[in-house]
This record gives structure tokens, C-alpha cells and sequence, in this order.
């Protein structure tokens, strides 16, 4: 079964080996054990349950949080040639009980559902009626009140699982989970030893930084002006703050959009797809938005306020470079932040141990942004990840080429005023002391008559503050739980009071800019871009940044070679390959292109004989070329949608096959293809405005004339 697993993973993904895990994570599910599998954002975990689906006889189940997610998914799978669907709110009662007959009937191999679906009786009664072999549980820390999302619809799961007459295998992902996390995971799912995978959680191609004291809103416009064409996510904490920064990105000519709990689902839904289909380039939102967002090609993550913790956080950052290219991840940093994630824990409903946890964690996340360490080395250590390196050469730490200071008599300073107000007072009340304010709390409490007393004068109550958290981040210094927080020494800053050691502090610049890319993969995002909005997909669902990025260094000369770029399966050369290769050829000087053949697709994945499938499919014309298989039937009185569905092969594909026999000379009934009303106007817009690249002449041209009719007209008066 593995074997089998590795040939699909060739020739429906495009990949030609497993990244780390995956191959582990597949076994054990092949072989019926109960997973675990703790996978960085971008590691491949949708891979993990989708190739044993294809492989296991039966549907399998994929229970998933949201609407989104599902859509993108599924949508990926048929751009695959794969059986797959969904069943959720957004469907009408109609599609719903459409669907769940055809589920019944086993037609899909992969069907997604959303955990709250599982209450219902209708649902409920599928396992009788197909074979399940494995529910895939995506986003399972929901299903810990100790994990950073925990939902209660989750636990409908539970008692689901228990109903179903014979057990599936069941394989439980997620990319943020502590150890406590993980064990709530098993023991909530009734695992009886399931195999634990834990792959790392190391994104290597993700830059990470934290900025402090920056004109927040100065760097963002900055940043997006000096990237205008990559895909981004900024993330603040308020809904006020979302509209603010999005109304002045948009004032400023950014192609921005909005995404928080107070607009309509309307709304929510409009700005989300404009994301998804790069509409928009960038995304102002809370933490309402991501959950579900499979883009790929997003390209750098700006956190404009610091998350409440750590799991949110890297879970947010992790949405840039999914496809394994370079991503940055900023967080900008200020005091007030800590204030308001302290009044959204207050403002929260959870019980007073909830809210202790969610105070401790918040703790860390502010030590992360004042910690001098290595930021890659800090989030490893917190996720229970060891690492070889303390540095990583790639976040702010690393890279900061700042000369180091010895500041070992500010720090000196500011442990003997802890020790001296008792370790009884806050981070904020330790610096008015230092600085010798004439607070009210201050000469009430009688901490003017203290020796330490203003004797840090020379500095602003901020720097002071900034410097004592610092040292709570290099653990000198610790901090109790807590809405009002005490600070108190440690080991290490006796130590230092003792002189047996010192303590060092640097600077940090902010981080470089990225490299642009080249007009290569400019022109083959422009054609993902045109075939995405023919299809009504999102650009991505074509192929990732990463897989373009490859074509790019590769430059593939006909079908085999491209097969060897990553992300490029069988099912995605039929769909897409020869569009790509015609465009990889005009822009590389003397290439020639005409050894990519057409390659048929086809709906294998409803049987076992999927390799067989595919091979008896392109041979079994007798040696015709399946371009003119396509144009025989098209002649015949099908159209090019009934062609498309009865090949099982992409409209765009199809398409091209009736283009092309049309330039090799083959009769054909133009008026079938171009609205004779608007065959002068294409033409008209070709003369004016060229008829070398398509889109502007779409642009140009009613809605009702589509890129089909468009290339028929130009074929037809001979300009192309």
C-alpha cells in the first residue's frame, strides 16, 4: 500500500518524495493505527489524510472548522481529478440531502464536514450506508480547553465515533500543541496507543522579527509600498484598529481589504474571496481571519499589536510561505500591547484557571518580544523542540549586526530596587521608583525613602520599564500570574547582584527588504491569474508560488520535464501544462515548445485502478491525439462543457484542443464559439489594442465575450 502511496503521490500531487513525516504518518494510517500528527502550518498535512483516502477503499471523513477551509480544499482536490466534496452551512437543505445521497452512494473519496454536523441524525446514519475507513480530524487542539481555539462543537466528535458500528482509523492534525494539548487530544478521542508524530514545528523558510518602538503604522505602509505585488496578512487586535488601518491603506491607493467579527457574513465572505482570488494584495483582520485560509502564496505576515500567545501566534505567522518560499513574519511591538490583551482576558468568559493559563501564557508571548535569543530557538524550546543551534541566521536576533553593551550597572540597579520594595510591585511602579517619580503610589507606599530611589534618573520611565522587560525575557527576572503582576528576582540575577556575572544587551535594526521577483515568474503569474479567473478559482488552486517559482529555475521544454517541476502531478499538466510551457517558450529565446503533447484526464480516483485508468485513457484513441478526440465530439453537436465532463478533462483544455484544430486547419462552425454581434468589437480591440496578450482585450470587451470566443476571433481573421 505504501508503494501505491508514493505513485500517487507522483503523478496526482507532482511531489517526487515525501517531505518529513508524511511517509510515517501514511504508514501507520495504511496500517490502521490511530495518528497523532503535529505538523508545522505549510508542513503537508492535508497530504497525510488525502493519500490514504485514495488509497483505503470507502469515503473517508475529514472533519474541519470552516467554510473556507473546506472550499479550498475541495476546490484543490478537483483541480486534481479527485472525488471530493463538502457538506455545511453554506448549502441549502436541497444540496445537503443531494450530497449526502450521493456520499451514500459511495461517489466521493474525501468528504469534508464541518464538526457541528455530527449532531445531526441524517449525518449520523451515513457509516451504516458507506464504508468509513478514516476520520481525519483537522485543527484537533480545538478539542482541548487548553489549547489556544478551543471550540465545543469539537466534542460532538466523541460521541460520533463512539455510534459508528465499525471503528475507522482515526488521525487526529494540528500545527500548535503543547504537550498538554496533545494528551487531551488522545484521551478525548479514545486512542488506544495511537502513534504520535511530531515533525517539528521549524518553518526555515520564515524570517521572523520583533520591532520595538517603531511608528507602527509608518512600517506597514512602508513595507507593502516596497512589496506591491506579494500577497499579505496584517493582524491587530481590534476591530477599531482593523477599520483605521484599512481606511488609511486604502486612502493611500493599497489594494486592501478587511476581515472581523463586526461585519455581515456577506462582507467577511466578499473581502475573503477578493484575498483568495489576489483581487486584493493585502488583508487587514483580527484573528477572525485565517483559520481556514489555505493560500498559498501569501508572502509576509505583519502582526501590528503582539497576540495573547504563543500557539496564536506562530499559528498566524505560519500562514506565510505555505508553499515553502520565503516569508516574513514581523511583529510589531509596544507596552500598550500588553494592555489590551490583559483587558481581552478580563473581558473573557473563561473561568478563573482558564484565565490564569491564558495570563501565563501571555507572559511568555511578552518575553518573546523583548528576548535577546535566537526568536526561531525561543518558539522550538516552547513547543518542546530542541534544537542543535542557538541561532538561525534568520530572525532579528540573528541578524542584528549591533555591537553588544554591557549594561550590567543598569541591570544591577534595578534588581536592588525589586529586592528593596520586597518583590511586592509591578514592572511599572519598579521604574517610577528608579526614575524618582513624584507618583501618588509612590510616596504612599513610602518608596521615596528608598536608596535606590531615583538613582536611574538619566532615563525615561519607558526606557527603564523596556530594560526590566528585557530581563524578565532573559529570565534575571520573573513575573507572577496574573490581571496585576509582580516582579521578582531569580538565580541569575543574584548572581549578577554578586558580580560573578554580567549582562549584555544589543540593538536591533529592522529587518531587510526581500528580493523581487524576476519578469519570468511575473509572466507566469499573470497566466495563473487568467486561467484562475476563467475557472473561478482562486490563482493558487492552479499551482503555488513555489511551483511557479521552479518552472522558472527549471524552464521546461515539454510534458516530461515538466513533470519534474514540484507541485506539477498528471492531472495538473492535462489541466494546465501546455498554456504554461507556450509561455515558459516566448519568453526564453529559442525554445521550442512543440514537444508538449496533450494528455488526457480523466475521474480516476472512483476506482483502484488508478495508474491503469490513466494509461488506457491516453492509449486507447488508437494513436489519434486527443485534441482531435475533443474536436470529433464537438463537431458532432456536444459542447465544450459536455465535452469537458464526459473526458473529465478542464474547459480551458478542451478549449484549446477545438483552438488548436481550427489552426492545423479542420473545419469548424465559428458561430457555435463567437456571438456574431461581437465578433467585430474583438477584432476592433485586437487591432487597437494587440493581440498578443488576452486580458486586455477582455477587459476591453462586454462581460458576455468570454477568452473562448476571443480566441476563436483572432484564430479565425488569422492574427494569432
Amino acid at each position: 500500500m505504501l508503494h501505491k502511496a508514493e505513485q500517487l503521490l507522483r503523478t496526482v500531487y507532482g511531489y517526487p518524495t515525501f517531505r518529513q513525516g508524511q511517509e510515517d504518518i501514511i504508514s501507520d494510517i495504511l496500517h490502521r493505527q490511530d495518528t497523532v500528527g503535529i505538523m508545522p502550518t505549510g508542513g503537508g498535512k492535508s497530504i497525510c489524510y488525502q493519500i490514504p483516502a485514495l488509497v483505503l477503499p470507502g469515503t473517508t471523513i475529514v472533519i474541519s472548522p470552516l467554510i473556507s477551509l473546506m472550499k479550498d480544499q475541495v476546490d484543490a482536490l478537483h483541480s486534481l481529478g479527485v472525488a471530493a466534496t463538502y457538506i455545511n452551512s453554506s448549502l441549502s437543505q436541497t444540496e445537503t440531502e443531494e450530497r449526502l445521497r450521493l456520499a451514500g452512494n459511495g461517489e466521493y473519496k474525501l468528504l469534508y464536514v464541518a464538526p457541528e454536523r455530527l449532531d445531526s441524525p441524517r449525518f449520523q446514519s451515513l457509516p451504516y450506508r458507506v464504508q468509513v475507513p478514516l476520520i481525519a480530524i483537522d485543527e484537533a487542539h480545538c478539542l482541548s480547553q487548553w489549547g489556544h481555539d478551543f471550540r465545543p462543537s469539537y466534542l460532538s466528535i466523541v460521541p460520533f465515533l463512539r455510534q459508528i458500528p465499525d471503528r475507522p482509523v482515526v488521525a487526529a492534525f494540528t500545527a500548535t500543541a503543547t504537550e498538554e494539548v496533545t494528551h487531551d487530544i488522545v484521551r478525548l478521542l479514545g486512542m488506544s496507543r495511537p502513534s504520535l508524530h511530531i515533525t517539528g514545528f521549524n518553518r526555515e523558510n520564515l524570517s521572523l522579527s520583533v520591532l520595538r518602538g517603531v511608528n507602527k503604522t509608518e512600517y506597514v505602509l512602508n513595507h507593502i509600498h516596497h512589496h506591491p505585488e506579494q500577497a499579505g496578512i496584517v493582524y491587530a487586535s481590534t476591530r477599531k484598529e482593523v477599520d483605521e488601518l484599512c481606511g488609511l491603506l486604502e486612502r493611500k491607493g493599497v489594494a486592501a481589504g478587511k476581515y472581523h467579527a463586526g461585519m455581515s457574513d456577506e462582507e467577511r465572505k466578499a473581502s475573503q474571496e477578493a484575498f483568495l482570488y489576489d483581487e486584493i494584495k493585502v488583508m487587514v483582520a483580527t484573528n477572525a481571519f485565517g483559520m481556514g485560509i489555505d493560500k498559498s502564496n501569501v508572502r509576509y505576515v505583519i502582526h501590528y499589536n503582539m497576540p495573547k500567545n504563543m500557539e496564536a501566534y506562530y499559528q498566524e505567522a505560519g500562514r506565510a510561505g505555505r508553499d515553502g518560499e520565503p516569508g516574513e513574519c514581523v511583529l510589531l511591538f509596544s507596552p500598550q500591547d500588553i494592555q489590551t490583551q490583559k483587558f481581552l482576558i478580563e473581558q473573557s468568559v473563561s473561568d478563573t484557571e482558564r484565565k490564569s493559563n491564558d495570563y501565563k501564557k501571555l507572559q511568555t508571548m511578552i518575553d518573546y518580544c523583548y528576548t535577546q535569543q535566537c526568536l526561531r530557538s525561543y518558539i522550538l524550546a516552547y513547543f518542546g523542540e530542541e534544537t542543535a543551534s542557538t541561532s538561525c541566521d534568520n530572525c532579528s536576533s540573528c541578524k542584528d549586526e549591533g555591537e553588544w553593551t554591557d549594561i550590567t550597572l543598569e541591570a544591577s540597579k534595578i534588581f536592588s530596587c525589586i529586592w528593596r520594595m520586597k518583590e511586592r510591585f509591578g514592572v511599572t511602579l519598579v521604574a517610577q521608583v528608579l526614575k524618582g517619580s513624584r507618583n501618588k503610589r509612590v510616596t504612599q507606599f513610602g518608596l521615596d525613602r528608598l536608596p535606590t530611589y531615583g538613582i536611574m534618573n538619566q532615563m525615561t520611565e519607558k526606557a527603564i520599564s523596556d530594560l526590566i522587560h528585557k530581563l524578565i525575557a532573559e529570565r534575571y527576572l520573573a513575573m507572577s500570574e496574573g490581571q496585576y503582576p509582580v516582579v521578582r528576582l531569580l538565580p541569575k540575577a543574584a548572581e549578577v547582584l554578586k558580580g560573578k556575572e554580567k549582562v549584555m544587551h544589543k540593538v536591533r535594526p529592522a529587518p531587510r527588504a526581500v528580493q523581487e521577483a524576476g519578469p519570468l515568474f511575473e509572466r507566469l503569474r499573470g497566466l495563473r491569474k487568467q486561467l484562475a479567473d476563467q475557472e473561478g478559482v482562486p490563482p493558487y488552486i492552479i499551482f503555488s508560488d513555489s511551483t511557479l517559482h521552479d518552472m522558472a529555475r527549471r524552464l521546461p521544454r515539454n510534458e516530461e520535464e515538466m513533470l519534474q517541476v514540484k507541485g506539477v502531478g498528471d492531472a495538473k499538466f492535462l489541466k494546465y501544462g501546455k498554456p504554461f510551457l507556450h509561455a515558459i517558450g516566448e519568453l526564453v529565446e529559442g525554445r521550442d515548445t512543440s514537444a508538449a503533447e496533450d494528455y488526457e484526464a480523466g475521474p480516476v480516483w472512483r476506482s483502484e485502478q488508478a495508474a491503469a485508468e490513466l494509461k488506457r485513457t491516453k492509449s486507447g484513441s488508437g494513436g489519434k491525439g486527443s485534441h482531435l478526440i475533443s474536436y470529433e465530439m464537438f463537431i458532432q453537436g456536444r459542447t465544450v462543457e459536455e465535452v469537458a465532463e464526459e473526458r473529465g478533462m478542464g474547459l480551458i483544455t478542451i478549449q484549446d484542443h477545438i483552438i488548436r484544430c481550427a489552426k492545423e486547419g479542420l473545419e469548424l462552425d465559428w458561430s457555435l464559439i463567437i456571438p456574431e454581434s461581437y465578433e467585430g468589437q474583438i477584432i476592433e480591440a485586437a487591432q487597437e489594442l494587440g493581440a498578443d496578450r488576452l486580458k486586455p482585450l477582455k477587459e476591453a470587451l462586454p462581460d458576455e465575450v468570454d477568452y473562448f470566443a476571443i480566441k476563436a476571433a483572432l484564430v479565425k481573421h488569422e492574427l494569432i
